[in-house]
């Protein structure tokens, strides 16, 4: 027989008790963990309140530089007059009564082994978890002529803010007659269906205001999101007023002249606008690039199952600057990708695997005030991929009546209320 002596005894026991306690030490760690979301859209905004809901001892501090936050969706509709500028603005007070510890300020740098944010007043934050949700910037000079000193007069409007009110003066300035020219960059862009939208949001305006007016869509693409249902739209409302022009009837623009407003096309062909509005080349915000989670493409590569960066383990990206195909760049699937980044940051506090992932997108478009489009889609991570499960999404019917263009309209406005409400707690 095997006599167990004391300290035999006492190893086992504590052994036993260490793995008793694990749970106990894993939550205690996940309960004070300090998580840190930098960018206060669709996508950080909502993970900051989802983190909270999911785990509300969790630290959770989200870092903005913008006091409120004046969202890309429905902005073209404030072009045609159709919304206020008041009705396309956040505060953040909602996020703040939720626990959200909300902090002004620009983050410069990211250290991601010693896990660590410095942020622009020379506060340095340190965190267990990161959330990116840089959003977009601009591809400087990818279009040649195209620079931040072009922006100030051939404005892109592709982040809202001072931007959006330049547009609108020009609009409002251009003369009856006058020639509205939009150039559409190939590649990933911030929301497929936006530049369609915006031509008939300022055709809308025009029609009411400016009604001898034209628009002239020079596209690098061949085909769009939504084509036929815009198609349609545009013919029904504005007449011959919008010409679009895709990519192999010589409609890509390969140099900006902002002074004079004038493009030039791959072919030569020179076209001289009255206001000229360039939807350029883009890429992660910049954090993302010194965050050190971009690739080549200028996005982030991050994990299907919970967008965790493919690069840097312990940061997660949601929204535009992820690379997350079949999904489009969107306001609606930012907060899809913020809920399930969140809870697989809970689940992994936890020392858990995340649940499977879900996801889901609908894409609204006005196309005129009573005018409603949409195409949606419903994805999944297949232990591989993100993959679009077949037969659960799709578009708008080409043959729909008014009523129901007059429904998905409504649609429209409903989906922006209710998600205003669930991001900053604002009802627009």
């Amino acid at each position: 027989m095997i006599r167990a002596n004391r300290r035999t005894v006492l190893s086992g026991l504590s052994a036993g008790l260490g793995v008793l306690a694990a749970p106990a030490l894993i939550r205690a760690e996940a309960a004070s963990a300090r998580i840190v979301v930098i960018g206060g859209g669709f996508g950080g905004a909502t993970a900051a309140r989802y983190l909270l809901k999911y785990n509300p001892a969790l630290k959770v501090t989200l870092v903005e530089p913008a006091t409120s936050f004046i969202t890309c969706p429905f902005s073209n509709l404030f072009l045609a007059g159709l919304r206020s500028w008041d009705s396309i603005t956040h505060s953040y007070d909602g996020l703040k009564a939720a626990g959200v510890e909300v902090i002004h300020a620009t983050a410069e740098q990211i250290d991601g082994v010693a896990k660590k944010v410095t942020l622009s007043d020379g506060l340095v934050l340190d965190y267990d978890r990161l959330v990116l949700s840089p959003g977009i910037d601009i591809k400087w000079g990818a279009l040649e002529g195209y620079d931040e000193a072009a922006a100030g007069l051939a404005p892109h409007a592709w982040k809202a803010g001072p931007q959006t009110l330049l547009l609108k003066a020009q609009l409002e300035a251009m003369q009856d007659g006058g020639t509205f020219v939009m150039s559409i960059t190939d590649g990933a862009f911030r929301c497929p269906p936006g530049p369609y939208e915006r031509a008939s949001m300022v055709a809308h305006y025009l029609k009411h205001n400016k009604p001898k007016s034209k628009i002239l869509l020079l596209d690098s693409k061949d085909k769009f999101s939504k084509q036929s249902l815009f198609q349609q739209g545009w013919a029904a409302l504005y007449g011959d007023m919008i010409e679009w022009v895709g990519v192999d009837d010589d409609g890509r623009v390969t140099r900006v002249d902002a002074a004079s407003l004038t493009v030039e096309t791959a072919f030569g062909e020179r076209h001289k606008a009255d206001v000229l509005n360039v939807v350029p080349p883009q890429k992660a915000g910049r954090i993302a690039d010194r965050a050190g989670v971009t690739n080549e493409t200028g996005w982030v590569p991050v994990k299907g199952n919970s967008f965790e960066s493919a690069q840097v383990a312990g940061i997660y990206v949601i929204g535009d600057a992820t690379i997350a195909a079949p999904m489009p760049k969107s306001g609606f699937v930012a907060n899809t990708q913020a809920k399930v980044a969140a809870a697989a940051i809970i689940a992994e506090l936890a020392g858990r695997e995340p649940a499977p992932a879900s996801f889901v997108n609908t894409c609204y478009s006005l196309v005129g005030q009573d005018w409603g489009i949409s195409v949606a889609g419903v994805y999944y991570f297949d232990g591989e991929t993100l993959a679009e499960r077949e037969g659960a999404g799709g578009v708008s019917p080409i043959d729909a009546d008014a009523s129901f263009r007059q429904a998905e309209a409504s649609y429209g406005a409903g989906w922006y209320a209710s998600v205003s409400a669930d991001i900053w707690g604002t009802t627009p």
